[in-house]
């Protein structure tokens, strides 16, 4: 038991020395272990000198290790519980972050995608089953109506068959993801970018309040961390890595979500785009990502689950408009009922004629014609069925 807590105590201290998804210090875990990393770490002994100097600027605040106990403390009295890789409920998906990256990428919050050492979780459902069935639904937090109604849309479609909902719980496309998931009684999960003892943004206390009924709010950042700007985008490979694949839902040219899409795609998910007006600023990110990378256009939950589904299970429709009786008829009926004049009647020798089709084949026709209601028989031949009639307002015979 000592030794079970030694370790999750050390990863809790290396994430209060570097930022997570570092890979020098998941490098240094996977190798030596929890508890030798972090003497290792504190000791100097990294790699690559930005990470060292890092490392050794937070060592200037003191001993992580008491800080980490105290964490741990503030977790418990949260009801919050502290999930490592050696736990049955980790997320074990998310270790494709191992080999991922994003071609051309040159910000160091780029290229770090190293996997977690350890999530923070608030609520009752399991992590890892929590995660099995999950889709991400990202976007812009300055969403527009259009915006907002299709994420809330997806949302409640896919929490409808099952599936969990999952996104950063900020303001405008990701508020109404979980909203829609929500409202359908399915399970969602907010992804934080800061302590699990922080709401941010603050106007979505409720909001948390409500997922923390049915979902789980999860985040790697110790309890007390503040909200800073890089950390989203730390935080946007975890809703990448963890998801079956990753829908964006509007994004200004400039957006944290794209940079999602860019994650899914490193990790080989697949990645998805609702389309928007051309004349929308909100939509000018989706239709670059259509344009220049492998996303995938989507308009619907069912186009959704047709991408991250069982293959050949959840398969979309094909769009169809509404069906007319005419479209039951073959070819040959066809041509002999456009032959047929819209006023008089005409015989089956002329019919034959125009239609272009044999005299014994256009009575066949016209008898099945008949039959449907589209042609009746007059003196001069055959002539189209008035349409019905429409009962007059208060007609009831």
């Amino acid at each position: 038991m000592a030794e079970v807590d030694e370790v999750r105590r050390a990863r809790v201290a290396l994430t209060m020395l570097a930022e997570p998804g570092t890979r020098a210090v998941h490098r240094l875990v996977a190798r030596h272990g929890p508890a030798v990393a972090l003497a290792m770490a504190m000791a100097g002994d990294l790699p690559d000198k930005e990470t060292r100097d890092a490392v050794a600027a937070r060592l200037a605040a003191g001993d992580p290790r008491p800080a980490a106990e105290a964490a741990l403390a503030t977790g418990d009295r949260l009801g919050a519980r502290l999930v490592v890789p050696e736990d049955d409920e980790w997320p074990a998906q998310v270790s494709c972050l191992e080999w991922a990256f994003i071609p051309g990428a040159d910000r160091r919050v780029d290229k770090e995608m190293a996997p977690p050492l350890c999530f923070w979780v608030r609520g009752e459902w399991p992590l890892a089953e929590a995660f099995e069935r999950s889709v991400a639904i990202v976007g812009a937090r300055a969403a527009t109506q259009y915006g907002e109604h299709v994420a809330t849309d997806l949302a409640y479609g896919l929490a409808e068959r099952e599936w969990t909902v999952v996104s950063g719980g900020a303001f405008g496309i990701d508020a109404a993801a979980h909203r829609g998931a929500l409202a359908a009684g399915g399970l969602t999960i907010a992804v934080l970018a800061c302590g699990i003892d922080r709401v941010y943004p603050v106007a979505h206390t409720a909001l948390f309040d409500r997922i923390l009924e049915t979902g789980l709010l999860v985040t790697e950042w110790p309890p007390g961390a503040d909200p800073l700007r890089p950390r989203f985008l730390i935080r946007n490979r975890v809703i990448a890595a963890a998801t079956r694949g990753t829908v964006l839902v509007e994004a200004a040219a400039r957006s944290g979500a794209t940079q999602t899409m860019r994650r899914a795609l490193a990790v080989d998910r697949p990645a998805m785009v609702v389309p928007g007006p051309v004349t929308s600023a909100m939509s000018v990110g989706c239709h670059e990502m259509l344009r220049h990378e492998s996303a995938r256009l989507v308009a619907s939950a069912a186009h959704v689950l047709e991408e991250v589904g069982r293959i050949g299970a959840d398969l979309a429709p094909t769009p169809q408009g509404p069906e007319h009786p005419r479209d039951q008829l073959d070819d040959q009926a066809a041509f002999v009922l456009e032959s047929i004049p819209r006023r008089g009647a005409v015989n089956p020798d002329a019919l034959a004629v125009s239609a272009g089709v044999d005299i014994r084949t256009v009575l066949r026709k016209l008898t099945l014609l008949e039959t449907l209601g589209f042609v009746v028989r007059r003196a001069g031949g055959y002539a189209l069925a008035p349409p019905p009639r429409r009962p007059a307002e208060g007609d009831t015979s």
